[in-house]
């Protein structure tokens, strides 16, 4: 088994104290350096903190340092997408099996939970501190904080330091590295909805819930304080954009005409709507993860991705348990460990990377159509009577651990299967036919 060592983490986000807590529980002296304030005593900036779907895959990462129930406690199960129409109109469908569900959890608060985990299994976090360079030969890291800059020499260091890493940016540097990163043409901008006069939700509780409008969409996920925090995914320039709602009063009026049911929920649309940051999304694609036996990459750094199949946050755990199983079964040195974590895990980071994209034209489109519905409930019939042989992709991802990769070709090859489905005469009468039925066997054994 590899020996025990000093390991620095630069970042103390979600996956970097995640990451930290399944290494102190093995005896490594961890410390993490974190470039903001303690969150603990400073409140996370309003409008950058999007709510979190937490799923089985991110519930395996903390399981397994023994946190989940911890975790759990301050997480609201939804169990639905809630569909809202223009006219207020409600459609709805289930996320899995019954009893499956999502959890939405604050980022802030679930940051908060993990550091205090983190610091008691004994990792030590220090605030205030930015990396501004590493030496990749050596695995030093210079921080500067209020009183200046200072070198940190340990023996490995691992880069949790997000989408814009400073550790990463290091490799970038050197040839033969591959990096690449892509903003989509749309940014978000954070909302709320406050509790009632009772301290209840204003909406269903146990649901997600999507305006979903063709080009754009607004989403809304509940907080246990009775509040929901709502997203607003809009083109960030064109004809109709936030360039274009260049005034409160012209972003009111929008509101208006294309979520009249929520807008009447949200006292504090026009503060809100002028303090919050449209904000970026931007997929981060590179490799190696890893330079020689001293420093790694993890989550975000690593893979960034854009929010829209709820699974960066999961993917990030998952590849802190991935790295632990590792551990345990590695006898080796630590650049062979790096190259079987990193060989593991960027195939599914790749493949997560293009689910995301993929499921933001579901959100905000195809959810309202009728025969995307339809659809789904025939896949949903389907696996229920074969469920050795079918297994639809959003269960696939959200509800097991299948590699995201594997997933994705099981997926693609699914779709395929439906489109022929979906073209057979008076399908809306025979979607649970015999005739369904031996097609999609047909399809899956061709």
């Amino acid at each position: 088994m590899l020996k025990p060592k000093q390991i620095t983490i630069a970042g103390s986000g979600l996956v970097g104290a995640l990451q930290s807590i399944y290494l102190a529980k093995r005896g490594f002296d961890v410390t993490l350096y974190e470039r903001r304030p303690d969150m603990r005593s400073n409140r996370m900036s309003a409008g950058r903190s999007i709510n979190l779907a937490l799923s089985d895959r991110g519930f395996k990462g903390l399981e397994g340092v023994g946190i989940r129930k911890e975790i759990e406690e301050i997480s609201i199960a939804m169990y639905r997408r809630v569909m809202h129409d223009t006219q207020g109109n409600l459609s709805f469908q289930n996320y899995g099996k019954d009893g499956q569900a999502i959890y939405s959890v604050s980022r802030g608060g679930l940051n908060c939970k993990l550091m205090d985990l983190a610091e008691e299994s004994g990792v030590k976090i220090k605030f205030s501190e930015r990396c501004t360079n590493v030496n990749l030969e050596t695995g030093t890291a210079v921080f500067e904080n209020p009183e200046g800059k200072h070198t940190v020499e340990s023996e490995f260091l691992i880069g949790a330091d997000g989408a814009y890493s400073e550790v990463r940016k290091e490799m970038e540097k050197r040839p033969w590295y591959n990096y690449s990163q892509y903003y989509i043409d749309y940014a978000y901008k954070e909302l709320s909805i406050p509790p009632a006069a009772d301290g209840s939700h204003q909406l269903e509780k146990n649901a997600l819930h999507i305006w979903p409008r063709k080009d754009f969409m607004l989403i809304a996920l509940p907080n246990l304080d009775g509040s929901f925090t709502l997203t607003l995914f809009f083109p960030k320039t064109g004809e109709l954009s936030f360039d274009s709602l260049d005034t409160i009063d012209k972003a009111e009026a929008f509101f208006r005409d294309q979520f009249s049911d929520v807008l009447d929920l949200m006292p504090h649309f026009r503060e809100e709507y002028a303090e919050n940051p449209a904000s970026a999304m931007v997929i981060v694609r590179c490799y190696p993860w890893s330079w020689g036996d001293k420093i790694m990459l993890i989550g975000d750094s690593a893979h960034a991705i854009v929010p829209f199949y709820g699974q960066g946050m999961n993917c990030g755990f998952e590849d802190c348990s991935v790295f632990n199983e590792l551990l345990d079964n590695h006898e080796g040195d630590w650049a062979s460990l790096m190259r079987k974590y990193e060989q593991s895990r960027k195939r599914n980071g790749d493949a997560i990377a293009e689910l995301a994209l993929r499921n933001f034209i579901e959100m905000r489109d195809r959810v309202s159509q009728p025969e995307f519905l339809l659809q789904k409930k025939i896949e949903g019939w389907f696996s229920e009577k074969h469920p050795t042989l079918w297994t639809p992709l959003y269960s696939m991802v959200t509800f097991s651990h299948v590699p995201y990769a594997d997933a994705l070709e099981k997926g693609d090859r699914q779709e395929y299967i439906m489109q022929k489905v979906m073209k057979l005469p008076n399908i809306e009468e025979n979607w649970n036919s015999e005739e369904v039925e031996e097609l999609i066997l047909s399809g899956l054994k061709a």
